[in-house]
């Protein structure tokens, strides 16, 4: 079984570092990076600045909400980007609004997940995402 090199660009510290432990206690240990904002997300992905040295990820985990540049613009910068469109980019947000979810679709988001509340629920649901891209779907070699 393979371990996913997954992205998350999320400013929640809380959040980020409950995907974190979820993803680390996880039955293969996915290899997180973090960024905080859309516009670090798109220097990593294309390896500008301080993430010169980066890692193609196999997956993104998206938040809508952020500060300098949203997820709205952040995803889609990465699916009109033909070096990045065929990254899969899951959705992660507290949004359940129907006019966010239409919109994420419409921009070729991968899937959509609202995050719950629970923090046993919120963990629960990020190995599920893992469990799916790790064992269920395939995926473009990431080809660093």
């Amino acid at each position: 079984m393979r371990s996913l090199q997954i992205l998350v660009v999320d400013d929640d510290d809380a959040d980020a570092l409950m995907i974190e432990e979820a993803l680390a206690a996880a039955e293969t240990h996915a290899r997180v990076e973090r960024v905080t904002d859309g516009r670090e997300a798109l220097d990593y992905l294309r390896r500008e600045g301080r993430f010169a040295e980066a890692s193609r990820p196999d997956l993104i985990l998206l938040d809508l909400n952020m500060p300098r540049m949203d997820g709205r613009e952040t995803l889609a910068a990465i699916k009109t980007d033909e070096d990045l469109k065929a990254i899969p980019v899951v959705i992660l947000t507290t949004s359940g609004a129907a006019p966010d979810i239409a919109a994420s679709y419409q921009q070729r988001a991968n899937a959509y997940v609202t995050k719950p509340f629970g923090l046993d629920d919120f963990e629960a649901t990020v190995r599920q995402i893992d469990r799916f891209y790790r064992e269920v779907a395939s995926l473009p070699d990431a080809g660093d």
